[in-house]
Parts: structure tokens; C-alpha cells; sequence
């Protein structure tokens, strides 16, 4: 048996999306499960809608996911001289021919047919009639078309699906080369899959409908197809195909609001595949469990509210160094001060990853940590900023200044001290201390925060609250 040799080969007209990114993966564990091959291929011959800036966006993602390939990028701009010369191979075969009917000529006969509630399709105007193919025109603006055969079917052999079968009389003659000569989509995949060695096609079942006529087309091309494998479409929570309204819909996206790129192939992957009970997978685990066997034929569909509980347990099983090199990008995007303390952010970070779930998330809820810049809820410092507190707290930083030891265990016992000498609960000194260190009435353990934000900061704070009680 051939290595295995999967592809991706995505249109650069916008960013990877959901979708894309679920094909990239599935074509991934599949070669590297069969110790294969895994081959990017950037299929950028629509020139209008394709950009450098989908390239780079699409290469970024893939990156960003950890699905390196082993060859490529090829792009098929770079490869029109070989589709001139299999389009001529078949032309020469006597599988192709030039068709010269007018684009305005073939689109009045496709409203015709759906005016007619007829299925529109290329009605074979110039198809040989003789089995002879004519030559080529002269003077004359003319496209290629490929000789589909009349009779017969092709059967699918899905490695999803099963069996699914087409009637060869349902597909017409499509279109190999263009009037100015350049090449097809359909044309293209099949000469590239064929010259890239390509053994098994995994992708959308929105492309279904394309494989009899690429069948057709490798046979022609006198070569055995690959194996092709078509997997359900990614649907919304409402059932509808996946969209930018059910919110963001491209892997991007997802970096940028602070997901982690482990999360989200985690989360992929179980969108049409399964093993068992298994909800949470390494990437060795999924190389070693993908097989096609596993994938579903019904639909997957995207529950943000399930990908971001899956995103917090990323997140509270993630080194606290390793978030802290992660977070500072979204520190530096929000405008706060550049912090390159990680042993002070990862300390930071412990405080909060039980209630973030994403990056973004983090650095909103650390913005006390990040910023002196707090603003006092009006509520809050209303409510606990009382004249009753303005000793206490007075007490409590000047102790707080006081210590040698400024950990959490002597910051409690400093805390504990003022409690018992005014017999007051932990929450009728910490609530004040709270609002007045964060702005806020929910934070971390007010120790946690206090050690993490150290005693300079923490006394100038308390002093400022005092300083904004009114005097009884």
C-alpha cells in the first residue's frame, strides 16, 4: 500500500474559517495516524477574489493550530503550464473539444432551462456527434470541454457516505480551459492531486457533487482516483449552515479574543468525530485514535457556550509561565504599561484563571493588577467607603506598611488582628478593602490580591480611599 498523502487546499478569497480549519485537522490526523504525508496546496486561481493578505491569514492559522505540512505551500498560479498540458493530453485523446458557443448564448439557454423548471446544463451544442473530435478553431474565441460519457454511472466510494451513486447522464460537459486559456477549479484539484500523489481526499460534503466529474476526469487522465472521505457540514446552534450570525466564525477570530489554539482543535475535532466518552484529547491521543471510522455522517454542531467551557479548562491546566508569555499580548493591546515581570504575572494570573475563560477575559479581569488607573464603582465605594471604615483601614495600611514579610500569611494575621481588636467579621474590613484596592466588590482573595499587587500599591490605595471619605 502507497504513504498516505492527504492535502489541504484552500481558496485564498478570506480567512480560515471554522469549516476550513475542521478539514485542515481531519486531513492532518489522518496522515500523521498513517505516518503520511500532509500537503498544503493554496488553489488561488480565482484572481479577482484572492488575495496575499487570505494567504498569509490562512498560512497564520494553520500555524497558529499546529497543523504544520510536510510539502508545500504550492500554489496553482505557479502550475498552469502542466494544466495546458493535460488539457491538451486530453484534446489528443480525443477526450475533451472546443466548444464556441457565446457566454451570452449558454446563460439565455441556463434561464430557459429554469424557466422551464428543467435542470440547466450544458445542452451539447458543439459535443461531437461522431465520436470525432473537430479541430481546434481558428480566428475564433472558444473554450475546452471535457467528453463526459452519456451512459453508465459513477459510483463514490465514501469512506463517510458509503457507496453514492451518479448517473453519468446527470453531468454534463464541463468547461477544462477557459476562452483565454486559463484552467478550471475542477480541472485544476484533479492535475494537482494526480502530479502531488495524493491518496486520500478528505473534505466538506458541499463538495460532493464535484467528485463523479473529477472520477471521470482521473480516468480520463488515465490514472485511479483517490480514496475520498466527504464529512458533514458545521451547522449553527439553530441548525442553519454556520455563519458570521452565529458569531465569529474564523479561526483568527478566535486568537484574537484570547482562545487557545489547543482548545479549539480539541473542540474541531469533536465536531463529527468521536471516541467514546472522550470529551478532552493531546494531540498524541488524537493522532494515535483518528480514523475515519469514527466520523459521523450527521452534522456537528457549534455551541460557543461548549468551546468556551473547553477553553477554561485549557485555561486552569495551563503552566502559569507559559500563560504569562501568552498573556502580554492582549496586555499591550489593551494600552496597559508592558510588564516583563513573568514570575509577578504568573502570580497575578493564579488568582484569576478559575473565573476567566479566554486571554481577553484575563486581562479584563486583571485590569486592577495591570493599571493604577481604578475607577471606584459610584455604588460600591457609596455603600463601603463609610466614615465607620476610615480608621480601620487607616490601621490597616499603616500596619501593612509595617511588615517585613509581606506574604499571605502575615497579611492575614494583620487582617485578623484589626478584626478581633474591633470584633468585626473578616467581610466588614475586606468588602472596603476590596472596593478601594480593585474599584470593584468582586476580586480574587483579598490576601491573593494584596500580595500580588505589593505593599507600595496596596498602602497608597488604602490611602486614598481614606482620603475620599467624607468626614463625619
Amino acid at each position: 500500500m502507497p504513504s498516505i498523502r492527504t492535502r489541504f487546499a484552500p481558496s485564498p478569497t478570506g480567512y480560515l474559517h471554522i469549516g476550513g480549519a475542521r478539514t485542515a485537522l481531519f486531513n492532518y490526523l489522518f496522515a500523521r495516524h498513517h505516518g503520511g504525508k500532509f500537503i498544503l496546496r493554496i488553489e488561488d486561481t480565482d484572481r479577482e477574489r484572492s488575495t496575499p493578505e487570505a494567504i498569509a491569514a490562512i498560512v497564520d492559522s494553520l500555524k497558529w493550530l499546529g497543523l504544520e505540512w510536510d510539502e508545500g505551500p504550492f500554489y496553482q498560479t505557479e502550475r498552469y503550464p502542466l494544466y495546458k498540458e493535460k488539457v491538451q493530453q486530453l484534446l489528443a485523446a480525443g477526450k475533451a473539444y472546443p466548444c464556441t458557443c457565446a457566454p451570452e448564448e449558454l446563460d439565455a439557454k441556463r434561464q430557459a432551462a429554469l424557466k422551464e423548471k428543467r435542470k440547466p446544463g450544458y445542452d451539447g451544442t458543439c459535443r461531437p456527434k461522431d465520436g470525432s473530435v473537430p479541430p481546434l478553431p481558428q480566428g475564433k474565441p472558444y473554450t475546452v470541454r471535457f467528453l463526459s460519457p452519456k451512459t453508465g454511472a459513477t459510483v463514490v466510494e465514501d469512506g463517510v457516505k458509503g457507496n453514492v451513486v451518479f448517473e453519468n447522464l446527470e453531468l454534463d460537459d464541463l468547461i477544462v480551459a477557459r476562452s483565454d486559456g486559463s484552467p478550471t477549479y475542477n480541472f485544476c484539484v484533479v492535475v494537482d492531486d494526480l502530479d502531488m500523489g495524493i491518496t486520500d481526499i478528505i473534505r466538506g460534503d458541499d463538495h460532493l457533487s464535484n467528485t463523479p466529474r473529477q472520477i471521470l476526469l482521473y480516468q480520463a487522465l488515465g490514472r485511479t482516483p483517490p480514496r475520498f472521505a466527504h464529512v458533514p457540514l458545521i451547522l449553527g446552534i439553530d441548525k442553519a449552515r454556520l455563519s458570521k450570525r452565529h458569531g465569529a466564525t474564523s479561526v483568527t477570530a478566535y486568537r484574537d479574543m484570547g482562545y487557545f489554539p489547543e482548545a479549539l482543535v480539541n473542540y474541531l475535532v469533536r465536531l463529527g468525530w468521536s471516541h467514546g466518552d472522550q470529551e478532552i484529547f493531546s494531540r498524541d491521543e488524537l493522532i494515535e485514535k483518528f480514523t475515519l471510522e469514527n466520523v459521523g455522517k450527521s452534522a456537528g454542531v457549534f455551541n460557543p457556550e461548549k468551546f468556551l467551557w473547553l477553553n477554561s479548562h485549557y485555561m486552569k491546566n495551563r503552566p502559569l509561565l507559559q500563560l504569562a508569555d501568552e498573556i502580554l499580548p492582549f496586555i499591550e493591546a489593551k494600552g496597559y504599561p508592558r510588564r516583563n515581570d513573568r514570575e509577578w504575572l504568573a502570580k497575578m494570573i493564579r488568582t484569576l484563571t478559575e473565573r476567566a475563560k479566554t486571554l481577553v477575559e484575563l486581562v479584563e479581569m486583571a485590569r486592577f493588577y495591570l493599571s493604577d488607573d481604578i475607577q471606584l464603582e459610584e455604588k460600591a465605594a457609596k455603600k463601603f467607603l463609610t466614615p465607620e471604615v476610615s480608621k480601620p483601614l487607616n490601621e490597616l495600611s499603616q500596619k501593612l506598611a509595617a511588615l517585613d514579610d509581606f506574604t499571605e500569611p502575615a497579611i492575614e494575621q494583620t487582617f485578623t488582628a484589626i478584626l478581633q481588636e474591633k470584633s468585626w467579621s473578616l467581610g466588614k474590613l475586606a468588602q472596603p478593602v476590596r472596593v478601594a484596592l480593585t474599584g470593584s466588590t468582586t476580586s480574587p482573595g483579598i490576601y491573593e490580591v494584596i500580595a500580588v499587587l505589593g505593599k507600595e500599591r496596596t498602602v497608597q490605595r488604602l490611602r486614598q480611599a481614606v482620603d475620599r471619605i467624607p468626614r463625619p
